[in-house]
């Protein structure tokens, strides 16, 4: 015979964090099964806040006329289940065990009473299926009718209590449940038993001291031994990882210590010389008038750390570093200067006063001469025909793709007949939201990538002069709805790759189907825009089917863990589409002699 149970636990304010935690899993439960999950059904603030907070935001949407006094009952935990033998007849003391029609039919009835009695003053509802017997656990604010909080309104004394249990088992009778005896003890738990009721299996039956009861709790104790000792064999692995740990720490300290002295040393191998010292080494004598003045070979220098300015008469001359101070002072060039140093100084010396001379020398280059702008190859109209016919005919890219791209400037042909493929900055695309400029024209072309087409076997392929490569890409866009977000970026080796992989893509799915996705070009993961992509949800590493392609695609997925690699069944994705375009052909071919055939 299986019975309907239904219980109750008042909580006040202090017992909601603990209750909360216990259903919601935030701490350890030992009987309960962490393979299995439990089901929120009711959660009317749809949000992630603790049971505390929600039961207090349902309270105060509400005035209270009286001050809610600090051991008032805030929150009724209800617990509804039934005895083993309802949900599992065949064998009721197969702990964790149910069948999902009996389940399912008890769930929907006690969700209907729920919300039919209590409306939205239940704030949150679980059923748990990690524990022995399928249970409840469903929030109740009691707030009467004016929205005053009132639980003994609700569950004070015997016959209130037996209201609730009359009208959940009326709920349920329909499913052959039977009601407990009326008049039984089952009334108010306190929450100590509340819980030992829930975690130990007890007290779901109506004689908790039944065989069934016995044999079930002896499963449960099983199951909770294997847990302990489950948890003292993953203590003891991470005692070992700990020390390990502790161990790899020593080494990385000692490394550490090793890079600071290299660091040390080359920082000071790229100071200059002391000038007060190269001024000592050419003779000239400390002015006792100043403490940064030195005289002697017609020289009055002051020196101001890195920099000198001599004032003697006629001279008038200003300069920087060891090698400058004794060309000046003697009169030297820049070679006999050198000699000098290493004299003086030894070869250490003389080191650090080239190295700096050097430098100050290529900074004042990089400041007074401009970098050079990259030049965009000029186009060609008159070959892009032959370009044109390459890319669709030995390349077998759609003409439509190929008219849309030369169009949008992004394919164009060269004076040389080289195939132009634009590259530009990821940084004008939002790549963390739309797409749109991935298509605009007005995305300027900071590099190109070109691809030889005249003649037979044109293997000419390279970036035009001043592409930064680590700056610009070759890429566009398709798939999913023209405003939504990129979700996806597929990565080949080359521009026509990547055009390739997006025509073969389209043939099997329809666009609306495909996520906003960036086919792009990139060979190596020295230009991986790791910053710019490292939070798109999705990354394919569609690259050769070959060493240095799956080395390549190794690489990209260790820098970027959402990376799905996929590989072309021919060498590379090109072939595979020519292949699929012979094929098609050869069917259609087919076809035509058997529709011939027929007409016959």
């Amino acid at each position: 015979m299986a019975y309907a149970i239904a219980r109750v636990a008042k909580l006040k304010k202090a017992n909601m964090v603990g209750s909360g935690a216990h259903t919601s899993r935030f701490k350890f439960v030992p009987n309960a099964d962490p393979n299995k999950n439990n089901i929120r059904f009711i959660d009317n603030f749809n949000c992630s806040e603790n049971l505390e907070q929600i039961v207090l935001n349902k309270i105060s949407q509400h005035e209270q006329k009286r001050k809610i006094r600090t051991d008032a009952v805030y929150c009724v935990e209800i617990l509804l289940t039934a005895s083993p033998e309802y949900f599992r007849p065949e064998d009721p003391t197969n702990g964790g065990y149910y069948e999902f029609d009996q389940l399912q039919s008890w769930l929907k009835a006690s969700e209907k009473w729920l919300k039919e009695k209590y409306d939205d003053r239940i704030v949150r509802a679980e059923l748990h299926l990690d524990e022995m017997t399928p249970h409840i656990h469903a929030y109740f604010v009691p707030l009467d009718e004016k929205g005053q909080l009132r639980c003994n309104h609700f569950f004070d004394g015997r016959q209130k209590m037996r209201a609730f249990q009359d009208s959940y088992y009326d709920a349920v009778e329909h499913l052959g449940l039977e009601r407990g005896i009326k008049g039984s003890l089952a009334s108010h738990q306190d929450i100590k038993d509340f819980y030992r009721i829930v975690e130990e299996g007890f007290g779901l039956e109506v004689n908790q001291f039944n065989t069934l009861a016995v044999k079930a709790k002896a499963a449960d104790r099983e199951r909770a031994i294997e847990k302990k000792l489950q948890m003292e064999a993953t203590a003891k692995r991470l005692v070992r990882d700990n020390e390990a740990l502790q161990q790899r720490i020593i080494e990385l300290e000692s490394a550490n210590q090793q890079l600071r002295y290299q660091l040390n040393r080359t920082v000071d191998q790229l100071r200059d010389l002391p000038l007060d010292d190269v001024a000592w080494q050419l003779g000239l004598i400390h002015d006792i008038k100043g403490s940064n003045r030195w005289k002697g070979h017609g020289c009055i220098i002051n020196i101001d750390d890195s920099k000198f300015y001599d004032f003697a008469p006629l001279k008038d001359f200003g300069g920087g570093g060891a090698i400058d101070l004794v060309m000046h002072v003697m009169k030297s060039n820049f070679k006999q200067a050198v000699v000098w140093l290493n004299d003086r100084f030894g070869e250490e010396g003389m080191n650090k006063a080239t190295i700096n001379y050097a430098q100050n020398l290529a900074q004042s280059i990089v400041e007074k001469e401009p970098a050079p702008e990259f030049i965009k190859p000029i186009p060609d109209v008159s070959q892009w025909d032959a370009v044109y016919n390459y890319l669709t005919t030995k390349r077998g890219l759609p003409p439509t793709l190929v008219n849309a791209l030369y169009e949008q400037g992004i394919v164009y042909a060269s004076e040389h007949q080289n195939a132009v493929f634009a590259m530009r900055s990821l940084e004008d695309v939002d790549i963390s939201r739309r797409m749109q400029s991935a298509k605009n024209t007005s995305t300027p072309i900071v590099g190109a990538f070109l691809r030889g087409t005249r003649g037979e076997n044109n293997s000419f392929m390279g970036y035009a002069i001043g592409t930064k490569r680590d700056s610009c890409w070759f890429y566009v866009g398709w798939g999913g709805l023209d405003n939504s977000s990129i979700q996806r970026i597929v990565l080949c080796k080359s521009p026509i790759d990547a055009l390739s992989y997006l025509t073969l893509e389209s043939q099997v799915v329809r666009k609306a189907a495909i996520p906003k996705t960036i086919y792009l070009a990139l060979d190596s993961t020295r230009n991986l825009p790791f910053s710019l992509i490292k939070d798109i949800p999705e990354i394919v590493a569609a690259y050769d089917n070959d060493s240095a392609g799956n080395q390549l695609s190794r690489d990209i997925q260790k820098l970027l863990p959402q990376t799905t690699i996929k590989q072309p069944i021919a060498n590379d994705w090109n072939q595979q589409l020519l292949e699929l375009r012979r094929r098609q052909i050869l069917k259609r071919e087919a076809e035509q002699k058997n529709n011939i055939g027929l007409e016959r």
